[in-house]
């Protein structure tokens, strides 16, 4: 009986073996992913500021460019040109909040949240994937918003719901791989001002020299062929097909790009290799920088 008693008072007072690997990871991501999530909550201005500039661009471009830009196969139609434009506006806020997530990665340096994450027993990987699913989780608000202005402004989708829904998991896709390239600038720079910075120089010439904003066919030629290898114009063209707001009297490629050929394949393929790269060396970086 001694024995029996014993051995359930060591049942009791046993400490739970940690979870495995993987389990542990995902758990701890979603930890952080919470605590980012409600710290947005009590900052709404940046949730609001964050709508303000993509909902600019829809009505400035649909109102501004619209009739003046010459969309293959629609000529200077204002409503041709606002179903070609859409698909590259969403691609663009989706990117463009990369910069806020290298922003918040920094903030997070810079007050030494980062060394009491380090001090805590979790995965390591898991601060910056924590911090990427809440950035992916604010997109999406982000895109709910802006289709329906869109909407407003009178633009269309033309597939149906699982393809519109395709177009738009496609989008936040992109949004996410390209999260990890913030996360790796974050962790480089030393204050949340160049990481804002840093995130935005880039992006710039990337979201322009693409097709979001105008046919690629009266770019050079040399800006044709980077426009049409551009992941951010493979994801454009492909969300483009999904919502089906391509017109079938225009080419695919001008120059005969793969990824403009097979969009949808390629928008995926660059998505995987970016979040394989970039998070591989940003868990890299963000392991040498709290040791």
């Amino acid at each position: 009986m001694t024995t029996v008693t014993e051995a359930a008072g060591d049942a009791r007072t046993r400490t739970p073996q940690p979870r495995g690997g993987l389990s542990r990871s995902v758990r701890d991501s979603l930890v952080v992913a919470k605590r980012n999530l409600i710290r947005m909550l009590r900052i709404p201005e940046v949730v609001l500021f964050g709508l303000i500039q993509p909902i600019m661009f829809v009505v400035l471009f649909s109102y501004v460019f619209g009739g003046s830009i010459n969309v293959p196969g629609s000529g200077l139609s204002p409503s041709g040109y606002r179903e070609f434009l859409m698909a590259g506006i969403f691609a663009q806020t989706v990117t463009f909040a990369t910069a806020g997530a290298g922003a918040g990665i920094a903030d997070d340096m810079h007050k030494g949240l980062i060394d009491r994450f380090r001090s805590l027993p979790m995965a390591r990987g898991a601060v910056l994937t924590g911090r990427t699913l809440a950035d992916l989780v604010q997109t999406a608000l982000t895109l709910v918003v802006l289709a329906l202005v869109a909407v407003i402004v009178g633009w269309r989708a033309h597939e149906n719901l699982a393809k519109v829904l395709a177009g738009f998991v496609l989008l936040l896709l992109l949004g996410y791989a390209f999260s990890w390239i913030g996360a790796l600038i974050g962790l480089t720079v030393r204050t949340p001002e160049a990481a804002t910075s840093g995130g935005l120089i880039w992006l710039f010439p990337l979201t322009f020299i693409s097709n979001a904003f105008v046919p690629v066919n009266g770019m050079p030629t040399v800006l044709q062929h980077i426009a049409e290898w551009n992941p951010f114009s493979a994801t454009v063209q492909a969300a483009r097909e999904l919502f089906g707001n391509t017109n079938g009297k225009a080419v695919k490629s001008i120059t005969g790009a793969w990824p403009m050929e097979h969009p949808v394949i390629a928008s995926i393929l660059w998505a995987v290799l970016i979040i394989v790269v970039f998070r591989t060396l940003a868990v890299r970086k963000y392991r040498s920088a709290t040791t």
